[in-house]
């Protein structure tokens, strides 16, 4: 019913910028939180940043002051700018967002995954 698309990734030097897009499609009534997750790598995933209705925002520890994210209400589509790249950034990035269906249900969505990978 609902599909989430990532875009936007790519391999890049340190210190260098990345912009992921996250579009959502389908059955939609309304787009509640909009997430980018990441995984490393051996590593369990975890949450990046995460952007309400409203459009606050907030962040991991590790990428404050370096990534922003943003949303497009009339795009259904969900924005991670990524400055100052470290390659411990280096990970596939998935959206999350809470999606209501125009038939009611309240349920979870998750991309596919875009791989980012950050050269030192």
């Amino acid at each position: 019913q609902v599909q989430l698309v990532e875009s936007g990734g790519g391999l890049v030097q340190a210190g260098g910028s990345l912009r992921l897009s996250c579009a959502a499609s389908g059955n939609i009534f309304t787009i509640n939180d909009m997430c980018w997750y990441r995984q490393a790598p051996g590593k369990q995933r975890e949450l990046v940043a995460v952007i309400s209705s409203g459009g606050t925002t907030n962040y991991v520890d590790s990428v404050k002051g370096r990534f922003t994210i943003s949303r497009d209400n009339t795009k259904n589509t969900v924005y991670l700018q990524m400055n100052s790249l470290k390659p411990e950034d280096t990970a596939v990035y998935y959206c999350n967002a809470g999606v209501t269906v125009v038939t009611g249900p309240t349920n979870r969505y998750w991309g596919q995954g875009t791989q980012v990978t950050v050269s030192s």
